[in-house]
């Protein structure tokens, strides 16, 4: 689970790179009730009012796409979108249990809590990947 989760996480900071103009990213990850929890969010240009041409984002990639199958993968889901007020926002749940019942090992074990209860961060820096 740890590689999938660093590879969300990059995955959405390379999209505030490639779309969000000039912003800030911010990364959240957490653990609790039997899952981890990726947040990444910015406060780039994010979508355009008109949305995306019809073949997709301007890079025409598959980024999105991906990252909804790493999490499917665990028996997780990916939600993407824009922020009220701007930006966008890419989170990822990714239960502990994963798909068939077998626990998966929790690489965040540890993470410290944040003090509005909603679980641990790392700084905003990607999680290590597995060797």
């Amino acid at each position: 689970m740890g590689v999938s989760a660093y590879r969300i996480v990059q995955e959405a900071l390379t999209n505030v790179l490639k779309h969000a103009g000039q912003a800030h990213a911010e990364v959240a990850i957490g653990c609790a009730d039997g899952a981890v929890t990726i947040e990444v969010t910015d406060d780039g240009a994010g979508i355009p009012p008109d949305g995306w041409p019809a073949g997709g984002s301007p890079a025409g990639g598959q980024g999105l796409a991906g990252m909804r199958e790493r999490a499917a993968i665990f028996g997780g889901e990916l939600a993407a979108g824009p922020r009220p007020g701007g930006g966008y926002a890419v989170r990822a749940v990714l239960p502990l249990d994963g798909p068939s019942g077998a626990a998966v090992p929790a690489a965040t074990a540890g993470v410290p809590a944040r003090a509005d209860g909603s679980g641990g961060v790392l700084g905003g820096r990607p999680p290590r990947a597995a060797p």
